[in-house]
């Protein structure tokens, strides 16, 4: 297979030159590309100079890859590396790759470049799908994708995950007449509201505050520092009557929860987790907002610590989450459920606005079996 040029949306994509060398290493220095990329870690110039040589002329003469070298049009500087990293051509399939030099982000040359890559494989290459892969929580590069046409349909176990990183990721595919026209504002249809939440997750947690009189409350991520307390809170008989914790609850399970719920939830971009802190930064509390499968729909849960119950602190922090969730996850309705008899946690919802709609039969898992629920709802417009 012959190199090719690429000339589009501001952009030149060519075969990589030795001379790219210095440029490719000085680039996957960045910890973000070592971080989410299999590069060789240290990446040291021999491998920069067998990348841009040997690598790329390879799978361009094999026909097992079409690796280009992004620049800017005008002025020649490399700007990333995008093309395709896999070509099963029986297949008639291949999988795209890219990584953004750091003197390059924030200009969108991920996406223009994903977009000229797509349009040449269908056009020229005469592909008849193109798949995207990256770890669960690298939503960089989700976004891109997005952009660039990708539907972002499922999660999988990544065959050559990073090194520490996690072992699952997210695919996504793109067909012919999927992708977006050069200069295009971004995605459409499902992927707007995917693209949206790819933003607010690729992002640190955030923290909200809320507050109830004179007690400024926090909503920051779960700590190790909070573990003792989420223990003590998951002994505490209330919370093992009304809840399906383990029990016996210790250390190990608060450790697990932290991160293979909370941390794992923010990294998928389909929940966040908090702790509910008072002004001395000393826990009162947990809360979550986890959207399931209706996108615009979300579902809020928490427990209050023994010596924090009764003081309000609970409904200022869902209020706060729930208007969080409206306004920056767009969701249009956010519900809570509790077991029927757990009158405490339905003056928290109703409080905080919540309007009851019924009961659901045999709704949520008990330590017995299931049980009926309350259920109870919030929308966006209850706000306005």
């Amino acid at each position: 297979m012959e190199p090719v040029e690429i000339t589009e949306d501001g952009l030149l994509l060519r075969r990589w030159r030795a001379t790219d060398a210095d440029d490719v290493h000085r680039a996957c220095q960045d910890p973000d590309i070592q971080r989410w990329t299999t590069v060789p870690r240290p990446y040291l110039p021999e491998h920069a100079r067998g990348f841009v040589t040997e690598h790329s002329r390879r799978a361009w003469i094999e026909g097992t890859g079409a690796p280009f070298a992004v620049c800017d049009a005008a002025t020649g500087e490399l700007l990333a590396a995008c093309g395709l990293i896999a070509i099963d051509h029986d297949l008639g399939s291949g999988e795209l790759g890219y990584w953004t030099a750091p003197w390059a982000r924030g200009r969108g040359v991920a996406v223009r470049a994903s977009r000229a890559v797509a349009r040449w494989a269908f056009d020229t290459l005469r592909l008849r799908r193109l798949v995207w892969q990256a770890e669960l929580g690298n939503h960089r590069s989700r976004l891109v994708a997005l952009r660039a046409g990708f539907r972002v349909s499922g999660e999988l176990r990544l065959a050559r995950p990073h090194q520490g990183g996690r072992p699952d990721g997210w695919v996504g595919s793109l067909l012919p007449g999927e992708v977006p026209t050069p200069g295009g504002s971004g995605p459409a249809g499902p992927n707007t509201l995917q693209a949206r939440r790819a933003a607010v997750f690729g992002r640190p947690q955030p923290v909200l505050f809320a507050g109830t009189g004179e007690t400024e409350l926090r909503l920051r991520p779960i700590e190790t520092r909070d573990l003792d307390a989420i223990v003590a809170t998951c002994r505490d008989d209330q919370t093992i009557r009304w809840t399906t914790v383990p029990h016996p609850y210790r250390r190990e399970h608060a450790e697990a929860f932290q991160r293979d719920v909370a941390d794992l939830a923010w990294a998928r971009g389909d929940g966040a987790y908090f702790t509910v802190a008072d002004g001395q930064d000393r826990y009162l509390g947990s809360i979550d907002l986890r959207v399931g499968a209706d996108p615009l729909a979300g579902h809020v849960g928490f427990m209050t610590a023994p010596h924090a119950r009764g003081r309000g602190h609970m409904t200022a922090a869902v209020a706060a989450l729930a208007a969080w969730g409206f306004t920056t996850l767009g969701l249009a309705r956010i519900e809570w459920l509790a077991m029927v008899g757990n009158t405490a946690s339905r003056r928290v919802a109703e409080k905080a606005g919540f309007t009851m709609e019924g009961v659901l039969r045999g709704r949520l898992p008990t330590r017995d079996g299931r049980g009926d629920a309350w259920i109870a709802a919030l929308l966006a417009e209850d706000l306005t």
